[in-house]
């Protein structure tokens, strides 16, 4: 009698939302190329999707007094599309799309009073007003080509895959005294792996490095009406309207390894270990060269490399319907510029086999571990947050003929 082992699927649909649902502490990470396409059977697959989630984050405590402000950390959606086409017996090329990276916070008064006044406690701060942060955010667009050489070693099939991206990044920033934009339209990067599969026990053994990527931005920064007044009296120069701006920072390097197994009959038990180079992203530098004594400027990050580390078990119910449920852990990068504390995701996710293709939907809770941040440490102001609470959804179909 045939033994039938559960398939990666549920894996990669749970895995998908834990990711995203871990990022709130595991730096900027929102999602992953889908290149697990590549192992997908049939000639042609493409697999389209999206995550939405819920952040919730808020400040407990803003220098030293109870916050009120509502939360900072605001929801999002991450889109992804894969498609595969098996050009040979031994070689496959998938076409990918997601967005890697990406933050959006918006800050209440309270936040931004304390802001204000830390910048008038700096000594040699030359103008008679604070300039605090009101919102800030920031996303990139991945377009990747992989693609997958296989061998038959011993019993199973050996893979090993490589591939470039183009990454895009835009950011904005709105504060008192402007609207900064920063934009990259491309900066390359590459990813590269290897594996070892033996489909009769659903044994896969995967390990993928993705490189840094480096930006070099440009844009604009548009000033307020009270800069204007302020620059004119203080610094003694007059602003346009708009102004150039430029800026520079990098995304990290990360490498995963990733190992599933059948247990049993319609059982299936996987894991992966992450490590995401976030140390890299100290500050984000940028230059305003129309403001005089305010040109050169930069935003404190002061990150740590990230680990995450999952499990889980899944189970085929029939042939048509499987699920899975996953544990996650995050380890915060921050050190005190900011609240990247750690993070624990209880995700569940199902297959299902339905019309001409196969649905994925799952939902991740994510527990959001205390933390704080001082300006001793480069923040800009003193704040706490309690435990908070982030929520996921996931759907994504996929065709394959």
């Amino acid at each position: 009698m045939a033994t039938t082992w559960i398939k990666k699927g549920t894996l990669g649909l749970v895995g998908a939302c834990i990711a995203v649902g871990s990022a709130q502490a595991g730096g900027f990470t929102r999602g992953d190329a889908d290149t697990e396409i590549l192992y997908e059977d049939g000639t042609v697959a493409a697999r389209g999707g999206v995550i939405y989630v819920i952040p919730k984050r808020s400040f407990e405590t803003i220098n030293g007094a109870n916050a009120t402000d509502d939360d900072y950390s605001k929801n999002y959606a991450v889109p992804s599309f894969s498609a595969k086409a098996r050009i040979s017996e031994n070689l496959s090329c998938a076409f990918t799309y997601t967005q890697p990276f990406g933050a959006k916070s918006q800050y209440g008064a309270q936040a931004q009073a304390a802001d204000r006044a830390a910048d008038l406690a700096t000594p040699g701060y030359p103008l008679p007003a604070g300039n605090a942060v009101r919102s800030s955010k920031f996303y990139t667009n991945e377009y990747g080509g992989t693609c997958a050489v296989n061998f038959d070693v011993g019993p199973g099939q050996l893979y090993f895959l490589g591939g470039g991206f183009v990454e895009s990044f835009d950011y904005t920033e709105a504060k008192d005294f402007g609207t900064l934009n920063l934009e990259d339209s491309a900066a390359g990067g590459y990813r590269v792996g290897a594996a070892y599969e033996i489909k009769e026990y659903a044994l896969r053994a995967e390990l993928m490095y993705r490189s840094q990527v480096d930006h070099e931005a440009s844009g604009q920064f548009r000033p307020t009406p009270l800069l204007q007044a302020l620059a004119l009296g203080g610094l003694g120069i007059t602003l346009p309207n708009e102004v150039s701006a430029t800026g520079s920072g990098s995304l990290p390097q990360s490498l995963e390894f990733n190992l599933q197994s059948g247990i049993a009959p319609g059982w299936l038990a996987f894991g992966s270990v992450k490590w995401t180079d976030w140390s890299v992203l100290q500050t984000l530098n940028y230059t305003i060269p129309a403001l005089g004594p305010l040109a050169n400027q930069q935003k404190n990050f002061f990150w740590k490399d990230g680990w995450t580390i999952s499990g889980g078990i899944g189970h085929s119910f029939n042939e048509n319907v499987s699920g899975a449920v996953t544990l996650t852990w995050d380890k915060g990068v921050g050190n005190g510029a900011d609240i990247m504390s750690d993070v624990w995701t209880l995700g569940v996710g199902s297959q299902i086999k339905g019309g001409p293709g196969v649905l994925r939907v799952g939902a991740g809770l994510s527990y959001l571990t205390s933390g704080s941040q001082s300006r001793a440490k480069g923040a800009d102001f003193n704040a706490t947050a309690g435990g908070d609470w982030a929520y996921a959804l996931t759907a994504s179909y996929k065709i394959a003929f």
